[in-house]
């Protein structure tokens, strides 16, 4: 049998022949062809023609696979292997371009994109329409309609004309002439011979034209040179002043060339900076614990409550603005750590009439995790949001601007951008960092758009650019450069390279696409894989954090000194005693009478902040601090503030009537209605607050006279889930659903392609191609096929009124129901006999 007579006439027929290992190629790569599971091959092939999966499965071609699409766009309807290899490699064979041509096709067949054997290949006729050049949708390439499509509107007489005018013996016909005009354009030798006689005008205008737009203007009576061009075909006209250069004929000019550039290597990513991979992790672990101690002071920001939520949701520019001086960051910046905080599920809103956030119940649980642990929730959470802090501050389709913790951040292709870029950074030497645009030039030719170029505002380039600022932040990288644990948190390898394995044996050599476009091992999709993954991360950075401190080191001039990371109670109680005064290395503490006074107020007492410091000091206590301290508690309490409205007793008169006595003090309303005892107008707190600034130290009373102990209230909003990434389409699924969505569509397609024995009911068209049969003749038939064993092709109206046809093998009849194995699913299963439109038997040939 001939390869024509065998050759597959459709997509379907063509998926037919294919193995379970290429459908289940083609259900990974276009996952959207699985939702829901085709009921046999002809909807799975009808469905891979669709245009919103042509032009999905486009989108995630690389640079060369996409022009090798675009070139078969441009190519004959029924094209050669060599014609196409034409295309894109030129005249002069380019060998890159050779050597790569073979992959590129086979990813456009194992996606379903092109079909048919060497000699017939077939672009899938949605893809066509997309990517062949029209006046109103340009090609890539810049080619324009070939002479036949050109040449449609022109009458016979001037085809004829055009056919003299070259020097080609007229026809009896049109279709000949464009044939014969077409054969010239496409013969190098003659076609060559003809432009050697144009004049070197019309050879400028034809350069002019060659690599696109292939349109120019022409006024009413045209130059010399470009008559002469019109008149032997080399440009045809269009319209009423328009003109356009045939495609053979720019084919000619271009040497075969399809595409001006053909890109068949991906560009390599180029080391900026090297360091040493001890440093780049040093680093890397110096912004992990960074990345904790800011989030940390976040959330103690907003320990009481946070800032209000926007009406529309969100946090405003203010409270954005606050949050970023109370954290010494850039305004972007404090939205990257509020956006990361959100996406751990350690923020949310409380849900409350007046809502604000805070921090989440998730939040205290993490603050009892290990340091390395922290920092991996915090990394895995922020590699798999779609959450983009970036976006905050722009505008959205509406013109509003979108704000922190609000809706509109959301963007499904940034989880897979993140990957990509840190996957990037794991194929260079260990230590190196990458030149940023070479990175962004090598992401945009594994996923272009159909322009020629990007556009300055691409999407996939901020993130990428976003991605590796945040990296920074976060210690995945250390100065530009993957760490060991961002490269095991990525589950890639522990040293720089990829898994692609290389060929062995004497002279092996990768084929030049492969030498240029290495594979990163994929990224962790299972959760035991993420969670494995991040147990790894946690183990290389424990090492490299600095291990809490359990002392600090006063000073004489009212400070503490804490030379690294302090123990979390030391921290929480030297927190409220003293005021941090700089960050850095090593953190500044400073004890004032306001910090003292609130130990004091949270119920220490003089004695218990001395032995505090004695015990966690490793210099002796500086007298200064201790005298401040029995100061504060000497004085702290002397006043008593109550509810009056207020009221101020003391034991010591004169003190009262030094404060009636104080200018400051008249606003408060004060009247003396005791020796001891002052009354105001004021509330508790004002009063309580403006005595302090006039340097009293007073403490507030309960209304059974014990002082009131003032601690933090910690403000918990309901346990929150964090908030759930927004896919990018279906996602890929698994060998077990592949595997059952594979056995179900073959079983469907065995129902709807097994032939059946003549069965006119079937036929009518009112029946929609199901077999009719009386009750009593189905009966009979799936009785007499429970004996024999036979198949028999049912019709079936499911419960919801939908209708099937399906292959079952009858087991048992009785009671109303036919028990069968049904081929088309694969199983056993019971149906109802009045749901049974019909029965027939397969054609003799079938089992």
């Amino acid at each position: 049998m001939s390869p024509e007579t065998t050759a597959p006439r459709s997509l379907a027929e063509a998926l037919r022949v294919r193995d379970d290992a290429s459908l289940s190629a083609l259900l990974r790569s276009r996952p959207d062809l699985i939702t829901p599971v085709p009921t046999d091959l002809t909807q799975l092939a009808t469905r891979a023609g669709t245009r919103a999966s042509v032009v999905r499965a486009l989108e995630r071609l690389d640079r060369f696979t996409l022009q090798t699409a675009e070139a078969l766009a441009v190519a004959p309807e029924q094209a050669t292997y060599d014609e196409l290899l034409g295309l894109l490699a030129g005249d002069d064979n380019d060998p890159t371009v050779t050597a790569a041509f073979p992959h590129a096709l086979a990813t456009l067949r194992e996606q379903a994109l092109v079909w048919g054997g060497d000699e017939r290949l077939r672009l899938v006729r949605t893809a066509r329409e997309l990517l062949a050049p029209s006046p109103q949708h340009p090609s890539p390439t810049g080619l324009g309609p070939t002479v036949a499509e050109a040449t449609a509107g022109i009458s016979p007489g001037r085809i004829q004309e055009l056919v003299a005018a070259a020097g080609l013996a007229t026809t009896h016909d049109s279709v000949s002439a464009v044939a014969s005009l077409s054969a010239l354009f496409t013969d190098r030798s003659r076609m060559s011979a003809l432009l050697d006689e144009a004049p070197a005008e019309a050879v400028e205008v034809l350069s002019r034209l060659v690599w696109g737009p292939p349109y120019g203007q022409v006024t009413a009576e045209p130059a010399a040179h470009l008559r002469w061009l019109i008149g032997r075909g080399l440009l045809l006209p269009t319209g009423p002043g328009t003109v356009v250069l045939p495609r053979e004929v720019a084919l000619h000019l271009r040497a075969g060339r399809a595409h001006r550039v053909t890109e068949p290597v991906a560009p390599a990513v180029e080391a900026a900076t090297t360091h040493r991979p001890q440093v780049v992790d040093s680093a890397a672990a110096g912004q992990a614990y960074t990345t904790l101690a800011t989030v940390e002071e976040l959330l103690k920001d907003w320990h009481e409550g946070g800032p209000a939520v926007l009406r529309a949701g969100g946090l405003s520019m203010r409270d954005l603005k606050r949050t970023a001086v109370a954290l010494d960051v850039s305004e972007p910046v404090a939205a990257f750590w509020v956006e990361l905080a959100h996406a751990a599920g350690l923020v949310a809103s409380d849900g409350a009439a007046e809502e604000r956030y805070a921090a989440t119940p998730a939040y205290d649980e993490w603050l009892e995790l290990p340091s390395p642990e922290r920092w991996t929730r915090l990394a895995s959470a922020w590699l798999a949001a779609t959450r983009t802090a970036g976006l905050v501050g722009g505008r959205d389709a509406k013109d509003r601007t979108l704000s922190a913790l609000g809706p509109g951040l959301d963007r499904s292709a940034a989880p897979e951008v993140r990957h990509r870029v840190l996957a990037l950074l794991a194929t260079l030497p260990e230590g190196a960092s990458p030149a940023t645009d070479s990175l962004l030039a090598r992401l945009y030719w594994e996923r272009p758009s159909r322009s020629a170029r990007p556009a300055p505002d691409d999407l996939r380039a901020r993130l990428a650019r976003w991605t590796l600022s945040e990296a920074e932040l976060l210690g995945v990288t250390g100065r530009g450069a993957l760490s060991a644990q961002g490269r095991a948190l990525l589950g890639l390898p522990a040293t720089a390279g990829t898994r692609e394995a290389e060929p062995s044996g004497p002279g092996a050599k990768l084929p030049a696409h492969k030498r240029h476009h290495p594979v990163a091992a994929p990224a962790p999709h299972s959760p035991a894989e993420r969670a494995a993954a991040a147990t790894r991360a946690a183990k290389l950075l424990a090492p490299l954090l600095p291990e809490p401190l359990d002392h600090v080191l006063l000073q004489a001039d009212l400070t503490a000194v804490a030379p690294g990371p302090l123990e979390r109670p030391l921290a929480d109680t030297l927190n409220v005693l003293a005021d941090v005064e700089s960050k850095g290395g090593a953190t500044v503490y400073r004890f004032t009478p306001g910090s003292v006074r609130r130990a004091l107020d949270a119920g220490r007492s003089a004695s218990d902040l001395h032995a505090f410091l004695a015990a966690h000091s490793r210099t002796p206590v500086p007298q200064p601090l201790a005298y401040l301290i029995d100061d504060m508690a000497r004085r702290h309490g002397h006043l008593r503030i109550g509810a009056a409205s207020a009221y101020v007793r003391c034991d010591d008169d004169a003190v009262l009537s030094e404060i009636l006595a104080d200018k400051r003090s008249q606003g408060f309303g004060l009247r003396r209605l005791a020796p001891t005892v002052l009354a105001s107008q004021t509330d508790p707190a004002a009063l309580l607050g403006g005595l302090r600034a006039m340097g009293f130290a007073p403490a507030a009373e309960s209304v059974e006279g014990d002082v009131v102990i003032t601690r933090a209230h910690a403000h918990r909003t309901p346990p929150r889930t964090a908030p759930e990434p927004v896919p990018d389409g279906p996602p890929v699924p698994d060998a077990t659903l592949l595997g059952a969505a594979i056995r179900a569509i073959r079983a469907g397609d065995l129902a709807s392609t097994t032939p059946r024995k003549a069965d006119p009911a079937a036929d009518h068209p009112g029946n929609g191609g199901l077999p009719r049969t009386s009750s009593a003749e189905t009966l009979a038939t799936m009785q007499a096929a429970v004996m024999t064993g036979e198949a028999v092709w049912i019709g079936y109206v499911n419960a919801e009124g939908a209708a099937s046809q399906r292959v079952i093998a009858p087991i048992r009849v009785e009671g109303g129901f036919v028990t069968a194995y049904d081929h088309t699913a694969d199983e056993v299963r019971t149906y109802p006999l009045h749901r049974v439109t019909g029965v027939a038997e397969l054609a003799d040939d079938q089992p």
